[in-house]
């Protein structure tokens, strides 16, 4: 079946007008978080929801630590539970990748490479975020209520060097 000259044009000259629209499309479904996204957290709250038993969820005593999430897809985590038994700590850095309202945080621990998903809600006017992870056993999840700790963007990931440069004080 051919297709006559004019409605080739036509085609083509379509698309011409249309292209210019496309990548705007595009760069409005992908917007990145507001800057202040990017900052350092502090842990409020930690409740943990089981669904293999009927008791009502878990609102986990003595949270504290905290959250850098940075605009490069780094993050440090440095959550503190302190328990009757004593204090429990959970350090993770590695990187998370964010698509609409959902969080991957992909890093490497003494067990190995591991993932944890879930969804976030950001508040820019308080600066309070809520993570929720999914959990295990398939259903369950934790909770955590994040505030900012101060209203400029997280600080820079540390530069790693081979070398201690050490620093000696001059005489006056």
């Amino acid at each position: 079946m051919a297709v006559s000259t004019s409605k080739r044009t036509l085609i083509v000259f379509t698309g011409l007008l249309i292209a210019p629209l496309l990548p705007q499309v595009a760069r409005a479904q992908a917007a990145p978080p507001l800057p202040s996204f990017y900052n350092t957290y502090h842990y409020t709250a930690y409740t943990v929801y089981d669904n293999t038993s009927t008791a009502p969820p878990t609102a986990v005593r003595g949270v504290g630590g905290s959250l850098i999430l940075r605009a490069d897809g780094t993050y440090e985590k440095r959550l503190s539970i302190v328990a009757p038994s004593g204090p429990h700590y959970f350090n993770q850095t590695g990187r998370f990748v964010l698509a609409g309202d959902s969080i991957r945080f992909a890093f490497t621990d003494l067990k190995g490479s591991d993932v944890q998903r879930g969804t976030f809600r950001f508040n820019p006017a308080s600066k309070h975020l809520t993570l929720t992870i999914i959990g295990y056993p398939a259903g369950n999840k934790g909770v955590y209520e994040l505030d900012a700790a101060e209203t400029k963007a997280a600080p820079a990931a540390p530069k790693a060097s081979g070398r201690v440069k050490s620093v000696k004080k001059q005489r006056s």
